[in-house]
Protein backbone atom coordinates (compact mmCIF):
# COMPACT_ATOMS: atom_id res chain seq x y z
CA UNK A 1 0.00 0.00 0.00
CA UNK A 2 1.33 3.83 -0.90
CA UNK A 3 1.45 6.50 1.07
CA UNK A 4 -0.99 9.17 0.37
CA UNK A 5 0.86 12.61 0.43
CA UNK A 6 -0.36 16.06 0.17
CA UNK A 7 0.99 18.41 -3.21
CA UNK A 8 2.89 21.23 -1.01
CA UNK A 9 4.77 18.30 0.62
CA UNK A 10 5.96 16.66 -2.33
CA UNK A 11 6.86 20.52 -3.80
CA UNK A 12 9.22 20.68 -0.68
CA UNK A 13 11.16 17.33 -1.20
CA UNK A 14 11.74 18.18 -5.22
CA UNK A 15 13.44 21.86 -4.07
CA UNK A 16 16.29 19.42 -2.32
CA UNK A 17 16.58 17.71 -6.16
CA UNK A 18 19.23 19.92 -8.10
CA UNK A 19 19.46 20.64 -11.66
CA UNK A 20 22.20 18.57 -12.98
CA UNK A 21 24.05 21.15 -14.82
CA UNK A 22 24.31 24.03 -12.33
CA UNK A 23 23.57 22.06 -9.01
CA UNK A 24 23.33 25.20 -7.07
CA UNK A 25 19.93 25.79 -7.98
CA UNK A 26 16.67 23.05 -7.34
CA UNK A 27 14.68 21.64 -10.43
CA UNK A 28 11.79 24.00 -8.70
CA UNK A 29 13.57 27.47 -8.68
CA UNK A 30 14.62 26.34 -12.38
CA UNK A 31 10.75 26.22 -13.71
CA UNK A 32 11.79 22.56 -14.85
CA UNK A 33 8.67 21.35 -12.25
CA UNK A 34 5.49 23.01 -13.98
CA UNK A 35 3.04 20.72 -11.72
CA UNK A 36 2.64 18.37 -8.73
CA UNK A 37 -0.72 16.50 -8.44
CA UNK A 38 -1.86 13.78 -6.46
CA UNK A 39 -4.49 11.03 -6.26
CA UNK A 40 -5.10 8.86 -3.84
CA UNK A 41 -1.12 7.39 -3.50
CA UNK A 42 -0.67 8.22 -7.21
CA UNK A 43 1.56 11.47 -7.45
CA UNK A 44 1.88 12.95 -11.05
CA UNK A 45 5.22 15.30 -11.98
CA UNK A 46 4.79 17.40 -14.63
CA UNK A 47 8.27 18.55 -16.38
CA UNK A 48 9.25 21.08 -19.16
CA UNK A 49 12.80 20.80 -20.50
CA UNK A 50 14.44 23.80 -20.70
CA UNK A 51 14.97 23.19 -24.58
CA UNK A 52 13.73 20.51 -26.55
CA UNK A 53 15.85 17.77 -26.84
CA UNK A 54 17.75 18.76 -23.32
CA UNK A 55 19.86 15.85 -22.13
CA UNK A 56 19.59 16.53 -18.35
CA UNK A 57 15.75 15.58 -18.70
CA UNK A 58 17.20 12.19 -17.93
CA UNK A 59 19.13 12.46 -15.02
CA UNK A 60 16.34 15.45 -13.76
CA UNK A 61 13.51 12.37 -13.85
CA UNK A 62 15.90 9.55 -12.19
CA UNK A 63 16.42 12.58 -9.54
CA UNK A 64 13.28 12.65 -8.91
CA UNK A 65 12.37 9.79 -8.51
CA UNK A 66 15.28 9.18 -6.65
CA UNK A 67 14.16 11.56 -4.15
CA UNK A 68 10.41 10.74 -4.17
CA UNK A 69 11.29 6.83 -3.21
CA UNK A 70 13.59 7.83 -0.79
CA UNK A 71 10.54 9.48 0.91
CA UNK A 72 8.33 6.49 0.35
CA UNK A 73 6.52 7.85 -3.26
CA UNK A 74 6.13 4.57 -4.77
CA UNK A 75 3.69 5.13 -7.17
CA UNK A 76 4.74 7.94 -9.28
CA UNK A 77 4.46 9.09 -12.66
CA UNK A 78 6.19 11.53 -14.90
CA UNK A 79 5.39 13.43 -17.51
CA UNK A 80 6.89 15.78 -19.84
CA UNK A 81 5.11 18.55 -21.06
CA UNK A 82 6.56 20.73 -23.66
CA UNK A 83 3.63 23.01 -24.07
CA UNK A 84 3.79 26.03 -23.24
CA UNK A 85 7.54 25.97 -23.52
CA UNK A 86 9.88 26.77 -20.95
CA UNK A 87 11.34 30.17 -20.47
CA UNK A 88 13.59 32.27 -18.29
CA UNK A 89 10.48 33.70 -17.07
CA UNK A 90 10.06 30.44 -14.71
CA UNK A 91 12.98 31.20 -12.79
CA UNK A 92 12.39 31.91 -9.33
CA UNK A 93 13.99 35.26 -7.69
CA UNK A 94 15.74 32.65 -5.14
CA UNK A 95 17.01 30.98 -8.37
CA UNK A 96 18.50 34.14 -9.85
CA UNK A 97 19.82 34.92 -6.73
CA UNK A 98 21.51 31.51 -6.20
CA UNK A 99 22.66 31.57 -10.26
CA UNK A 100 24.38 34.77 -9.90
CA UNK A 101 25.93 33.56 -6.38
CA UNK A 102 27.18 30.85 -7.87
CA UNK A 103 28.88 32.64 -10.45
CA UNK A 104 26.45 32.90 -13.40
CA UNK A 105 24.58 36.26 -14.04
CA UNK A 106 20.99 35.75 -13.81
CA UNK A 107 18.70 36.29 -17.63
CA UNK A 108 17.38 39.75 -17.67
CA UNK A 109 14.49 40.82 -20.75
CA UNK A 110 16.29 43.97 -21.38
CA UNK A 111 19.38 41.63 -22.92
CA UNK A 112 22.83 40.83 -21.32
CA UNK A 113 23.98 40.89 -17.81
CA UNK A 114 23.36 43.69 -15.42
CA UNK A 115 26.45 43.52 -13.57
CA UNK A 116 29.45 41.21 -13.27
CA UNK A 117 28.41 38.31 -10.72
CA UNK A 118 31.81 38.43 -9.18
CA UNK A 119 32.61 42.17 -8.60
CA UNK A 120 29.21 43.33 -9.24
CA UNK A 121 30.77 46.38 -12.10
CA UNK A 122 28.24 46.96 -15.05
CA UNK A 123 30.71 47.26 -17.32
CA UNK A 124 30.62 43.80 -18.94
CA UNK A 125 30.85 42.46 -22.78
CA UNK A 126 29.96 39.48 -24.55
CA UNK A 127 32.55 37.14 -25.46
CA UNK A 128 29.87 34.60 -27.76
CA UNK A 129 26.72 33.98 -27.46
CA UNK A 130 27.66 30.73 -27.28
CA UNK A 131 28.67 29.13 -23.79
CA UNK A 132 29.31 25.81 -21.65
CA UNK A 133 25.64 24.55 -22.26
CA UNK A 134 23.31 26.27 -24.44
CA UNK A 135 21.16 28.14 -22.11
CA UNK A 136 24.53 30.00 -21.78
CA UNK A 137 26.58 32.71 -23.15
CA UNK A 138 30.55 33.11 -22.13
CA UNK A 139 30.76 37.69 -21.14
CA UNK A 140 33.47 39.13 -19.29
CA UNK A 141 33.75 41.68 -17.06
CA UNK A 142 35.67 45.12 -18.27
CA UNK A 143 36.78 45.77 -14.27
CA UNK A 144 38.18 42.41 -12.67
CA UNK A 145 38.70 40.99 -16.47
CA UNK A 146 37.16 37.80 -14.88
CA UNK A 147 34.69 35.53 -17.96
CA UNK A 148 31.54 34.64 -16.84
CA UNK A 149 28.27 32.71 -18.15
CA UNK A 150 25.17 34.78 -18.57
CA UNK A 151 22.28 32.54 -18.31
CA UNK A 152 20.57 33.54 -22.08
CA UNK A 153 16.60 34.57 -22.21
CA UNK A 154 14.59 32.10 -23.82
Amino acid sequence: MGMHVQPDQIWQWLENVPDPEIPVISVVDLGVVRDVNTAGDEVEIVITPTYSGCPAMRVIALDIETELAKRGVENLRLTTSINPPWTTDWLSEKGKARLEEFGIAPPRPAGGPERCPLCKSSNVERISQFGSTPCKAQWRCKECLEPFDYFKCI
